[in-house]
């Protein structure tokens, strides 16, 4: 799929089959997070593959957005390293990159995902820390949740004129 035809048509995917995603599929996706950009090149980013149902019903508990998770299948949290890259500013751009990479790489090969949040909100961060056993320095951002999804959304046009400034506001 050429890139400008994945970022117009990429859409949030929160309905799958349940059917596992291939190795290679995972592969792909995991290859689109580490291209990423980041700040220096630090690359501080560590992606945690959660495929155990038990796991992925516990994150759903937690996480009011991340119902469809189960159903998804799989769930890649991206976590920055602190250690690495300490201004916090920059290691939640640097993550970020990384998941939405993921997200246009999974929309390229025909699966479907959504960027559940976890940095800051609320007692996400602690509570995903605490389940996934994560050292102190290792910060979750974001989650992918990513499967085969059941049905395909209509592209959007969100292009916005009036949020558009030239040299000052």
């Amino acid at each position: 799929m050429d890139v400008l035809q994945a970022i117009m048509t990429r859409r949030s995917i929160r309905k799958f089959t349940g059917e596992v995603i291939t190795e290679e599929q995972l592969d792909t996706l995991l290859r689109a997070g580490f291209q990423a950009p980041s700040a220096h090149n630090i690359q501080p980013w560590h992606f945690i593959v959660v495929r155990n149902k038990e796991l992925l019903e516990k994150i759903s508990d937690f996480h009011k957005y991340a119902k469809m998770l189960p159903s998804a299948g799989c769930g890649i949290i991206v976590c920055g390293d602190e250690e690495k890259q300490s201004n916090r500013g920059f290691l939640v751009e640097d993550c970020s990159a990384a998941i939405q990479n993921m997200l246009l790489a999974a929309h390229g090969i025909e699966l479907g995902a959504v960027w559940c949040g976890l940095y800051d909100s609320g007692n996400l961060v602690e509570v995903m820390k605490d389940v996934l056993e994560l050292p102190n320095n290792i910060i979750p951002i974001g989650m992918v949740v990513v499967g085969n999804k059941e049905k395909d959304m209509e592209q959007t046009n969100r292009y916005d004129d009036n949020k558009i400034h030239y040299d000052k506001w």
